[in-house]
């Protein structure tokens, strides 16, 4: 006789919950201690001291990365429990980094549709999917062309032409991401009409220094979710990392180095998602103990890949040499 011992799997991981009273105020406080970290970074940039103001600029851009990680949570209307305030907070913390809200929503949701397959549509660029090379990842840090990827979409929509390239949008999302392009817009013209009449130095120091700097901060946040993972399987215990973390990096990142977590029953609220980790330890592939690791993993893979190279180029000058 036969017995067949059942294997057990996760019980709490892919189980979805509803966001209740209590997870609505941890995020609103989320939302005021963003508030207050930023009026810090805006007193310090607009100091006469050279120091105090550096301080304040790379404040700035911290709290402008952070923002689109909580921007991240409204796009899965998981921080209120209704679903109007999610547009309206999310609009404007996507704002400094320049990331529409509607749009990425639109992108972001497809992406987690379509993760493990050539439908795949992250939002942000770096596409984890190709070889891993020093060249390639420092595009990726430095994505400034992104930014003005988004300027032409601002014309676009000013003039009526913005239209969708991943598939068919809706005629009510297509208008809620034109309108929010222009509201991007209007506060882009705002910022230049600062400049123009003298005040150049508030634009300045309180947005496009932070922005530079916020670009490589945002992939360095970004770039662990599915890198080094298996890319040709839906299964997000294979195609997704998380990275335990300390409360600092969970709260900076906004549960966002809880992947699996997330990718597993993404309405989840973010502040529910610590709980489940044990369980993604248990079961899932790529697990790290910190983003440090994951680094150094990523440092050694890169290594892997230069080695490779050199060694394919020096078969290939051994073969010639051999023809000769």
């Amino acid at each position: 006789m036969t017995v067949t011992t059942a294997v057990p799997g996760p019980a709490l991981l892919f189980t979805r919950t509803r966001v209740s009273g209590s997870d609505e105020r941890v995020f609103v406080a989320k939302l005021a201690v963003l508030a207050v970290l930023t009026a810090a970074g805006v007193a310090l940039a607009l100091r006469p001291e050279p120091l105090l103001v550096a301080l304040g600029v790379v404040l700035l851009a911290a709290m402008y990365t952070h923002a689109v990680e909580l921007q991240h949570q409204c796009l899965h209307h998981s921080a209120f429990r209704n679903s109007l305030p999610h547009r309206l907070v999310g609009v404007p913390l996507g704002l400094p980094l320049l990331v529409v809200y509607s749009h990425y929503r639109l992108r972001h949701l497809q992406h987690h549709r379509f993760l493990g397959t050539p439908q795949d549509t992250e939002f942000f660029g770096f596409d984890t999917r190709k070889p891993i090379t020093a060249p390639g990842l420092l595009r990726g840090l430095l994505d400034y062309p992104r930014l003005g990827s988004v300027g032409l979409d601002v014309v676009r929509s000013a003039t009526g032409r913005w239209s969708y390239q991943y598939g068919a949008v809706s005629p009510t999302m297509r208008r809620k991401i034109v309108t929010e392009h222009l509201i991007l817009g209007a506060v882009v013209l705002a910022a230049v009409g600062l400049a123009l009449a003298g005040y150049g130095q508030y634009p300045l120091r309180l947005w496009v220094l932070p922005l530079l700097l916020a670009v490589p901060m945002h992939f360095l946040v970004e770039l662990p979710e599915h890198l080094l993972c298996e890319t040709d399987t839906t299964d997000v215990l294979r195609n997704t990392r998380s990275i335990r973390g300390s409360w600092l990096s969970t709260w900076y990142t906004n549960g966002n180095n809880l992947h699996i977590e997330h990718h597993a029953a993404m309405t989840v609220p973010i502040n529910q998602l610590p709980g489940r980790h044990e369980e993604t330890r248990l079961y899932a592939t790529n697990v790290e103990r910190s983003y440090a690791d994951f680094y150094r993993l990523l440092w050694r893979e890169l290594r892997r890949h230069r080695q490779q190279v050199a060694a394919g180029r020096q078969a290939s000058s051994d073969r010639t040499a051999s023809t000769v």
